[in-house]
């Protein structure tokens, strides 16, 4: 859990698998384009630097956050795809639209990741202002895309 003395881009590095022949797809939100083309840059370049090759990471981009549990299915019904991350931000509002969202999301992308046996990865950030969403998007408490291209990668390993 991250807080005000944890960087969320701190993390293990044992026993990942080799991923230079896998191969990922990224879904990204476009609402909040700020936030989640930050955390795209991380999660792609932490596959990088672990090992993917660029011609394997995929790029597909959805409208927002609720569209990614479709998108991520699309991608992992794919029988070349090895892993799915899903890239978003809901941010807290005055209505209850957030909750709504974040649960369908939470739920969406777990199912795709049960029904198609595959890593499906929630890089979808809950904060409440926007500033903490960017304090989480390459700020102050590293890039969650990082942790979640981190996360593929050792879920892989099973």
């Amino acid at each position: 859990m991250a807080s005000s003395l944890k960087n969320l881009s701190d993390y293990s590095t044992e026993n990942l698998v080799d991923v230079s022949k896998r191969r990922f797809a990224i879904v990204v939100s476009e609402w909040n384009e700020e936030v989640t083309e930050s955390l795209y840059s991380g999660a792609y370049d932490t596959l990088i630097a672990h090992g993917a090759k660029a011609e394997n990471i995929l790029r597909v981009a959805v409208p927002g956050s609720f569209e990614l549990s479709l998108g991520a299915q699309k991608m992992a019904q794919k029988e070349g795809i090895d892993a799915v991350i899903c890239i978003g931000c809901v941010i807290q509002g005055e209505t209850k639209h957030f909750d709504f969202i974040c649960d369908a999301v939470a739920h969406g992308i777990t199912n795709v990741s049960l029904k198609y046996d595959k890593p499906v990865i929630f890089g979808v950030l809950t904060p409440n202002t926007q500033k903490q969403a960017l304090d989480r998007a390459g700020g102050k408490h590293g890039n969650k895309g990082d942790e979640a291209a981190i996360t593929a990668i050792k879920m892989l390993s099973l």
